[in-house]
């Protein structure tokens, strides 16, 4: 006889099956990776708590007491500090990433993630652009084979990257598109293939509009201009980024434009490596600060970042007044070597001025003015030197040595020691300001290795942890990494990095507060930074014991507005 179900036993024993399926799904699953015993700073500026973090599939998927839980691999802490991954607010590696992928500059700091693209932004390009930055191309062995956004990040995901990387669209790379180099106003027409371009950017993958207004061709571009890039890119959840017009005796009045130009296009503001430079400046950071705090108070969405050193680094060129850079760098080598046309440009450096900024005032002397990278290989050996070092040797006067080095080499880079620390320390300690490192990311070895860059590359988040935070105590630790983590990521919009949260992408860093420290300094920059044991990236280690795994799990972060299904010519 065939023994029957009543329709009371089916509902019973369809209970039971769903009670049971409800148990599997709730149970958790192993690990793939456990990290115990952690003084966890989850990023909110919170205290620290005791705990351990589950890892799955690249994300924290729980936190707690999971000493029971199955596992793959096991870190055990030993009581160190266990926090997000930290977010360069400023990272310039576009370039750098296609020569060395793993980014060691970068992951010994505890970077993570990096945003990108100041104001000449890595795409997009037309061969007018590559042809006018071949040199830049040449010197890092790289042929551009992408002509927007789209096909970079697919070159980036195709070759594996060590750390997460965004980008902002450059108005200085748009209007390059559209006007060149040139010193002129767009027209109506003009202005909508640059608005068009940028919302191109924006569908590709862009994270916001940015401007570099003290490099050329950028300060021909009046505020309306800026207006309508950042009112495009707002249109796609972006937000306006900007290294101001001027950051000397102007800058509340650039400030002034910065925050126009985020109240015009109805986007959020974010004011790069803020600052007050130059010697006759020095103290007036309680007046930029006080000027932000009012335009917060009134509703303004404005924050700022910043490295924390007292030297910036920045072109060479930046040193010569705008207009003589006007039709681009041959025409600015053109200038410099017509006796009549170097005698305008000299006097203008040698006179004060509040419409340009006129970095040969900001100085104290010629021996602030430190050669870090060069592009033309001759020039190799004076790296490292100060221009007045430079300027005896070659028996000429500062300006004339100015000048002449930038006509053998017209792309190089300087630092410029040109703030003051009480400026820099009240700037780190707003609340509203982020860390940057404004550095690409670089290496000890090969062709990067060659390089002098400022120590900010190797050094600025490991060095907040230790002079600002050991040190000197004016930050807490939970507050630097706040700083460094969730601060950013709510800038950016990142809403799954920043935090030590279940659901969120494992971006973790684990050190010792107590001896982590940077090593690289002005005179020898290209040192890595200790203290970070380990360093994971969407769930992956990066750096294991304190040495570099080669991992390469980055991804590309793409803002709000990305439309993945948009055509790619």
């Amino acid at each position: 006889m065939e023994a029957k179900l009543g329709p009371r036993r089916v509902l019973v024993l369809l209970f039971v099956l769903a009670s049971a399926l409800q148990l599997m799904t709730q149970t958790p699953a192993g690990f793939d990776l456990v990290i115990t015993n952690g003084h966890i700073i989850d990023g909110t500026g919170s205290p620290w708590y005791s705990g351990d973090l589950g890892i799955r599939d690249g994300k924290v998927t729980a936190i707690g007491n999971l000493s029971a839980s199955p596992r793959k691999r096991t870190i055990d802490t030993a009581g160190k500090v266990v926090a997000p991954g930290f977010i360069d607010m400023l990272g310039q590696s576009e370039y750098t990433i296609l020569v060395d992928p793993r980014l060691p500059s970068k992951i010994f700091q505890g970077i993570t993630t990096e945003i990108t693209g100041e104001g000449n932004s890595i795409a997009p390009l037309n061969d007018a652009i590559i042809q006018s930055d071949r040199s830049d191309y040449e010197h890092y062995h790289i042929t551009p084979d992408w002509r927007n956004f789209r096909q970079y990040f697919a070159r980036l995901e195709k070759q594996g990257m060590g750390i997460n990387l965004a980008s902002y669209v450059g108005a200085t790379q748009v209007r390059r598109m559209v006007l060149g180099d040139d010193n002129r106003q767009p027209t109506p027409q003009q202005l909508d293939q640059m608005k068009s371009l940028v919302g191109d950017a924006m569908k590709d993958g862009t994270v916001g509009v940015s401007a570099a207004l003290e490099y050329a061709p950028a300060p021909f571009a009046k505020t309306e201009e800026l207006i309508a890039l950042a009112a495009e890119g707002g249109k796609f959840g972006g937000i306006y980024s900007t290294h101001m017009r001027n950051e000397s005796d102007s800058v509340l009045d650039a400030i002034d434009e910065a925050l126009r130009i985020g109240r015009e296009a109805h986007v959020p503001v974010e004011i790069w490596h803020l600052k007050v430079a130059g010697k006759n400046n020095w103290g007036r950071m309680p007046e930029v600060v006080a000027k932000i705090n009012a335009a917060r108070a009134s509703g303004t969405d404005v924050t700022a970042d910043t490295y924390a050193y007292t030297a910036w680094f920045n072109d060479f060129s930046a040193f010569i007044p705008p207009w003589a850079h006007d039709g681009g760098t041959a025409k600015l080598v053109e200038r410099l070597k017509d006796p009549a046309t170097r005698e305008h440009i000299r006097k203008d450096m040698l006179t004060p001025s509040r419409d340009w900024d006129n970095e040969w005032q900001e100085i104290p002397g010629p021996e602030a003015v430190m050669i870090g990278v060069v592009q033309n290989p001759k020039l190799l050996p004076l790296q490292g030197m100060r221009l007045s070092e430079i300027a005896k040797l070659w028996g000429k006067d500062p300006i004339d040595t100015l000048f002449d080095f930038l006509i053998k080499d017209p792309s190089a880079g300087v630092a410029v020691f040109g703030m003051s620390q009480p400026d820099v320390t009240l700037a780190l300690q707003q609340p509203w300001v982020s860390i940057d490192n404004d550095s690409s990311g670089t290496s000890p070895e090969g062709i990067l290795g060659q390089e002098h860059p400022h120590p900010r590359a190797y050094g600025t988040f490991p060095r907040v942890l230790r002079k600002y935070v050991r040190e000197e105590r004016v930050l807490t630790l939970e507050d630097a990494i706040r700083k460094m983590s969730a601060l950013p990521a709510q800038r950016l919009r990142l809403t799954d990095r920043g935090v030590l949260k279940a659901g969120l992408w494992a971006d973790i860093v684990i050190f010792d507060p107590a001896t982590i420290r940077d090593l690289a300094t002005f005179d020898n920059p290209n040192q890595l930074s200790e203290g970070m044991e380990y360093v994971l990236v969407n769930g992956i280690p990066v750096i294991d014991h304190a040495k570099m795994t080669g991992a390469l799990p980055g991804k590309v972060l793409r803002g709000e507005g990305y439309a993945p299904d948009r055509y790619v010519q």
